[in-house]
């Protein structure tokens, strides 16, 4: 039989890695850039190798006083000066897609210097990386990895080579121990369940993954470090609980609506029969008080439905 890996309580010997402490300093410290590094070029798979990369400020400002700063989880830049900015993202926003567009504008402008130099609007790479603990696109819950572009409408042919968003749905990753088989999942499958494993499962002792399990060791972590995460997991667990929270009450919301319809439509359709019984009624030459008493109709709507004919 095969060895189950994942532990049912969350209090194992490993972090939780998504949430804000455990994610940044799995791959927003120095020490660490060669897992960042190893991560996106999996999640590239090819079309771009990343040899290197620098951490850059992750505040933005605005070039107007008026315009608001943008804080970023991790923002990097390659080594022909592509940005690659890593975002952790928990719940749903409205207008989140405009708020993507949003980051990527934010890194765009920068690039240009103010006067004649930035004229030619030559304008180096710049990738938004999201990885989101909620199905934003609701397209298909079979996919979990979007990789988003500038394309033609007509023709499938990309525009504009320098700009992408490569989106992972992480609740729509749903493989098993045993169907992993690329580095970018078991990647994933890592992010998603590391607090919930019990030891380095054998499928996931290469270097790299070995140095992710020591990296998430609980025991491992300072006094301070460990007051850090505490305080990241209970943001953590408190945003779950409120996300749970919403929708239990959005639930409750819907089906008593559901009720409530339903019950406006039986209502209806108890009227309407009541009111062609009445009408058969008048036709027979009943009295307008006899019908109202056999279909318990008021005997204005009886009288009205007379003068009606």
């Amino acid at each position: 039989m095969r060895q189950n890996n994942l532990n049912d309580s969350t209090t194992g010997p490993y972090m939780d890695l998504l949430s804000d402490f455990g994610f940044k300093k799995l791959f927003g410290s120095e020490p660490n850039k060669p897992l960042l590094i190893d991560f996106l070029n999996q999640l590239f798979h090819g079309e771009k190798i990343i040899t290197d990369l620098e951490y850059s400020p992750n505040e933005y400002l605005g070039v107007g006083e008026k315009e608001r700063k943008v804080f970023f989880d991790l923002v990097c830049t390659g080594v022909k000066g592509e940005k690659f900015v890593v975002e952790m993202q928990r719940g749903y926003q409205k207008y989140f897609k405009e708020r993507l567009v949003y980051y990527a504008s934010t890194i765009i402008k920068e690039q240009l210097p103010k006067g004649p130099e930035g004229d030619n609007y030559e304008l180096t790479e710049v990738y938004i990386i999201c990885l989101l603990e909620f199905d934003l696109l609701k397209s298909d819950k079979s996919r979990y990895l979007y990789n988003i572009c500038l394309m033609d409408r007509d023709i499938p042919e990309i525009f504009y080579e320098k700009l992408a968003y490569k989106l992972i749905e992480l609740p729509n990753f749903v493989l098993k121990e045993r169907e992993l088989s690329t580095d970018l999942e078991k990647w994933l499958f890592i992010l998603k369940h590391m607090s919930h494993l019990k030891k380095i499962p054998v499928y996931l002792r290469k270097p790299i993954f070995q140095r992710v399990f020591q990296i998430a060791e609980i025991g491992a972590l300072t006094k301070e470090e460990r007051m850090l995460y505490d305080a990241s997991l209970k943001a953590k667990r408190d945003w779950d609980n409120t996300l749970a929270w919403a929708a239990e009450q959005a639930a409750e919301r819907a089906a008593k609506e559901a009720v409530e319809k339903e019950r406006a439509k039986a209502e209806q359709e108890k009227y309407d029969m009541q009111i062609e019984s009445a009408k058969k009624m008048l036709k027979a030459g009943l009295s307008n008080s006899e019908i109202a008493d056999f279909v318990s109709l008021p005997l204005e709507v009886i009288e009205k439905l007379k003068y009606a004919k």
